[in-house]
């Protein structure tokens, strides 16, 4: 998918150079994860595919996990938007989905105290609270968003989501432009597959932030399409929304390219690069309009076909613009 991107960006004119590190992901080797670590804190941004980890044994960390606490990025933002030529069970879909990335469940704090008993410990903090409630009013503000729901499951974790909706409430007295309500996540999840046209912004601890993220990429066309952003106070990561490694397609050709082209974009946003991210983000839209899709979304091609689409777009948009300029 990498490969596909470069390509793409090439047609593009992008003036992006790539450090390309190849993750090890059978978990034995920890010095290609500190040199993809390091790579990120030299360059500031990243775009990634989801790192498999191959390991079960008890204490080990998930790479993902492990790159998202080593620099911090405790935003992650996946916006979820239907379109027309994909078929899903409801039309207009147009949701964003804001989770807390670095603890929840996700702290990885699971002992074995005795033998046959388990302790998974959740761990919720004020600070990261704060500055996620913080980032997600902000984002709705910037974006033109009208509306946050905070979900949680307070009525039984009294203390830990309970903390969590106290922050969010409390802080979104100041916005008061923004419209704020708070829905247990079991509700949250049935009501997403019958009327979700009712969310805007939705905020979220991160282990349920991880279910209600595939549930809205099912609804909106599949995982194959949406991006993911990570984001720290440093750093940004890049990568496809719902964090599937896609392994069992390996040499198949179907694979989805969009997902990771459009994480791509989501890079180019993030670099001010703005003429060459509407240049590929409408050969991308054009692609979906005319159902030049692979199997996983309704369509019939296969993952070079869609590329090749989108990169003789990109050589015709050019095209187009150079006889303008000509003609003027």
């Amino acid at each position: 998918m990498m490969n596909h991107v470069k390509e793409v960006f090439r047609y593009a004119g992008v003036p992006v150079d790539f450090e390309e590190i190849n993750v090890d992901t059978s978990g034995d080797d920890a010095a290609s994860m500190k040199a993809a670590i390091t790579s990120i804190r030299r360059n500031g941004v990243a775009i990634k595919g989801n790192i498999e980890s191959r390991s079960n044994l008890p204490g080990t960390i998930s790479h993902n996990v492990e790159l998202r606490n080593q620099l911090d990025l405790f935003a992650y933002v996946l916006h979820c938007r239907s379109h027309a030529t994909v078929p899903t069970r409801h039309p207009d879909i147009d949701i964003v989905i804001i989770r807390q990335n670095t603890e929840g469940e996700y702290a990885m704090m699971e002992h074995e105290n005795v033998p046959g008993v388990i302790e998974s410990l959740k761990v919720i903090t004020l600070s990261n609270c704060e500055r996620l409630a913080r980032f997600t009013f902000g984002y709705a503000m910037e974006h033109g968003r009208k509306k946050v729901t905070a979900i949680h499951k307070a009525n039984i974790m009294k203390l830990s989501d309970g903390l969590f909706l106290e922050t969010m409430k409390r802080i979104s007295k100041e916005y008061p432009s923004i419209e704020f309500s708070g829905m247990i996540v079991d509700n949250c999840c049935m009501q997403m597959v019958s009327r979700p046209e009712q969310f805007d912004v939705m905020v979220m601890p991160n282990l349920y932030g991880t279910v209600v993220s595939n549930v809205a990429c099912g609804l909106a066309g599949g995982p194959g399409i949406m991006s993911g952003r990570n984001y720290g106070t440093e750093y940004a990561v890049f990568e496809p929304g719902t964090r599937n490694t896609g392994s069992g397609m390996v040499g198949m050709n179907i694979a989805n390219p969009l997902a990771m082209l459009n994480a791509a974009c989501d890079l180019l946003s993030h670099l001010a690069l703005d003429q060459h991210e509407a240049l590929i983000r409408s050969a991308i839209d054009r692609a979906i309009g005319e159902r030049i899709l692979t199997p996983d979304a309704g369509g019939s091609q296969t993952t070079s076909n869609v590329v090749q689409f989108i990169i003789d777009d990109i050589k015709e948009n050019e095209r187009a613009e150079r006889w303008g300029h000509a003609a003027a």
